[in-house]
């Protein structure tokens, strides 16, 4: 059919005027009630139905409120230009989810689709515009009307409304069913916009996984250095600052071990991480032993636990060196714990030896584990001290949860 033709065509076949004595109580109640429905539709799509959940309540709702027995969301399938029946109501088993139409301008839905005009047929057995589907055949249906659902930009499909009434459809039916159908279209729209972002947030995530991987990899390069270099001086200080700066770098690289294998890139285990930074230190500080204690996990800021970790590390090979001069094999406590109703953080490091020397003050010490604590303490918001004890040393951090 030519394009003249084609403007031509009529697409509102004619249908008795609801205006005059015909208007009745019977078609009040109706518009009031599909005026319902495309308020039930709009609460659905808002409330985050699934996709197909609003497919099939839009197909189920828009035949209920045009009294028709039959209704279903057809999606185009550009590349068999075809339509598919994605939802519907009505139909025989095996058509939802199989049946297709033609999509070519010569069906009454191609053509919705095709022109993105309404398309009403009240007496398909006589339709000479349009081919009439087979579906429609086989189901004895005599009246049709057809609205282009459209969707980020592009056509998605056609919702159609089919009946075997005699009740005709007319043209404040179509403003119900194009109501209804531009609900389900910003739903559609919705939708691809959420997968292009969760697209979008996956590819991010897995570049931030690989960041982190390389990161991980990378301070893991350079604690081995250092403690290969450390190994091979030989000068004893030497051999310990070396030891310390690999064992502060391991650290950090547990953090981003963490990062690299966990869907959450802006917190990590602390409890986990704490635990492995214990296993690490255990070389270092034999024949001292540690013992840990904590509770199953403690979801933390990644960037903070680097610093909790550092803290620890600091202060577990303070006492390693220090606490048990003449008594090798002492233990080492490090315990976390949350406190008032998991507001706050409660770390500590105890061991049962030397104790503090007394012009060791925490606030005043010029060497420079202490001071690196002292400044990471202050960088997370904690409070440092140091409990008096009857036997050994006890440093306390309480910080923000």
């Amino acid at each position: 059919m030519s394009p003249a033709k084609d403007s031509e065509r009529s697409i509102v076949e004619a249908a008795p005027n609801e205006d005059g004595p015909d208007v009745t109580l019977r078609a009040l109640k109706m518009r009031i009630r599909q005026q319902e429905i495309l308020a039930e539709l709009g609460v659905t799509a808002l409330q985050g139905a699934s996709f197909n959940t609003l497919l099939e309540e839009t197909a189920r709702l828009t035949a209920e409120g045009l009294r028709a027995q039959f209704s279903k969301v057809l999606e185009h399938v550009p590349s068999e230009n075809r339509l598919l029946v994605r939802a519907g109501t009505g139909w025989a088993p095996g058509v939802v989810g199989s049946a297709t139409v033609g999509a070519d301008i010569e069906s009454p839905a191609g053509f919705a689709l095709r022109t993105g005009k309404p398309v009403i047929s009240n007496h398909l057995e006589n339709e000479e515009r349009f081919r009439t589907p087979e579906i429609l055949r086989q189901h004895g249906i005599h009246r049709a009307m057809n609205v282009i659902l459209q969707g980020d930009g592009r056509p998605f499909g056609v919702l159609e409304v089919d009946s075997k009434s005699e009740y005709e459809f007319i043209e404040q039916d179509l403003a119900f069913l194009q109501g209804a159908a531009n609900i389900l279209g910003m739903a559609i729209e919705q939708q691809r916009y959420r997968h292009k972002l969760q697209a979008a947030l996956d590819h991010h995530q897995v570049l931030l996984r690989e960041v982190n991987h390389r990161v991980k990899n990378s301070l893991q390069v350079v604690s081995s250095l250092l403690q290969l270099q450390a190994n091979s001086a030989g000068d004893q200080e030497l051999k310990d600052r070396l030891q310390e700066a690999a064992n502060r770098v391991n650290a950090v690289g547990r953090a981003y071990e963490h990062l690299a294998y966990t869907t959450d890139y802006a917190s990590i285990d602390l409890i986990a991480y704490l635990r492995e930074i214990v296993e690490d230190l255990r070389p270092t500080v034999v024949p001292c032993q540690i013992e840990f204690e904590g509770p199953e996990a403690i979801q933390f800021a990644a960037d903070r636990a680097i610093l909790v970790g550092l803290i620890i590390n600091e202060l577990v090979t303070n006492s390693g060196k220090h606490a048990y001069p003449d008594r090798p094999g002492g233990l080492i406590w490090v315990r976390a714990l949350t406190q008032r109703d998991g507001q706050t953080i409660l770390i500590s490091v105890r061991d049962e030896g030397v104790g503090w020397p007394v012009e060791a003050e925490i606030t005043s010490t010029r060497r420079m584990g202490s001071r690196l604590v002292n400044a990471l303490a202050k960088q997370l918001g904690g409070e440092l001290t140091r409990p008096a004890t009857a036997v050994g040393a006890n440093s306390t951090l309480l910080i923000p949860a």
